[in-house]
């Protein structure tokens, strides 16, 4: 028997792995001081711990200690990245290159640049209809490279339809353009193997709550060497991390992160494997009991390009309101505005050639570590039977 609600929204966040809990709970009771309290052992044991999660990250990202920078979260990273090179006077110029499909957390800050004077130049991707749905074209993004151009920022995988970009491939591009490269590698930690030597990324951002770790905490990789990346900083007042991010760091934060992060890289193949058979029966399943469904994203035959936990599909006459309140029972993330702090349809969806009204009829299942394979099956009837009636109503 199926316990619900069922979570299947896990692009949206994640449960605290109980490991991850575990490794956290000394850092509320026993090491509770301020790792920035240099004159006793309560601040020396708690910058220890700092000291140890920071290289635990850096290592898992083939990167030095000293290029970690601790933030609230992935989209505090991203405006430190964006903000933090375009606000720094000596740069190369105020051109931006990103891509449409982006998260908000990259594109509102792009568009409050783009009302003070900075040039942004967002890239189409390629569109449902195609296996690559949702990629970019690295010729486009070559010639979109200008001699003012300070930055292209890409993410590595999309939250919405799953698409994983070439990042090694773009980031070799840039450093040939010899253009800053940031990377919102949020949705990829656990699913994607991440190398920022390998993928010439010069900044990248993370956030511990997508890959079974705590809210409230994520980092961004800022490069020291080949290049030396420097920031403008977002919040001062305290000196912490490097000048780059003043506030008293969060120690049992940063714990929980590398501890999340270093069990979602070690079990990565497993988990991974495990998740995509899963998808795919869900898909599968799907798509034999509803007609006319859609497929959102990459092909599901081209793994090395779509997340294996991430399914977004689109019923053709079916209202997308209608079918989320039919489905209370089972948590999943539809492109229907009503449920969204943003009033558009998704906006994703739109740039792979969506009309509004498959936008909006579309639901996003985001698999995790957590999902049963009775879970599964509770998704395929509950969701089989709501589109059935809601199409049996319209026709009738």
């Amino acid at each position: 028997m199926v316990l619900t609600p069922v979570y299947m929204d896990n692009h949206s966040t994640t449960r605290v792995d109980p490991r991850v809990v575990e490794a956290m709970l000394p850092l509320f009771h026993d090491v509770y001081g301020n790792p920035g309290s240099v004159n006793h052992v309560f601040g020396w044991d708690a910058a220890a711990f700092v000291k140890e999660a920071r290289q635990s990250i850096a290592d898992l990202l083939n990167a030095k200690s000293s290029e970690i920078v601790f933030t609230s979260g992935a989209t505090e990273s991203n405006n430190l990245a964006i903000r933090g090179v375009l606000e720094r006077k000596r740069r190369r110029g105020n051109h931006i290159v990103s891509i449409k499909t982006e998260h908000h957390a990259v594109l509102d800050p792009l568009d409050r640049l783009s009302r003070n004077g900075y040039e942004i130049t967002l890239l189409d991707v390629d569109q449902y209809e195609t296996p690559t749905a949702g990629r970019i074209d690295l010729d486009s993004l070559t010639e979109a490279i200008r001699t003012d151009t300070c930055l292209v920022s890409v993410m590595l995988a999309n939250n919405e339809i799953g698409v994983v970009q070439d990042i090694a491939a773009i980031g070799e591009i840039c450093k040939r353009k010899d253009v800053l490269f940031h990377c919102d590698a949020t949705q990829a930690v656990g699913r994607v193997l991440i190398d920022v030597q390998h993928m010439k990324v010069d900044l990248l951002s993370i956030s511990a709550h997508k890959f079974y770790g705590p809210k409230g905490i994520g980092a961004l990789f800022v490069r020291k060497r080949s290049p030396n990346v420097r920031l403008e900083p977002l919040v001062t007042g305290g000196g912490q991390e490097n000048g780059l991010r003043s506030g008293t760091v969060n120690p049992a934060g940063i714990v929980g992160m590398a501890t999340a992060m270093q069990i979602a890289v070690n079990e990565m193949a497993v988990e991974n494997r495990s998740l995509f058979e899963k998808r795919n029966r869900l898909y599968t399943q799907l798509a034999e009991r509803i007609p006319d469904l859609v497929l959102n994203g990459p092909s599901l035959k081209l793994p090395a390009i779509r997340l294996p936990n991430n399914l977004n599909i689109s019923f053709s006459n079916v209202d997308g309101e209608a079918l989320m309140m039919s489905m209370r029972e089972l948590a999943v993330s539809s492109g229907s505005a009503c449920s969204s702090t943003n009033p558009e349809p998704s906006h994703v969806l739109r740039s792979i050639g969506l009309s509004d009204d498959m936008t909006r009829a579309s639901l996003r299942f985001g698999l995790g570590r957590f999902n049963t394979e009775d879970e599964i099956d509770f998704a395929i009837e509950l969701v089989t039977r709501s589109v059935s009636r809601l199409r049996a109503m319209k026709s009738g």
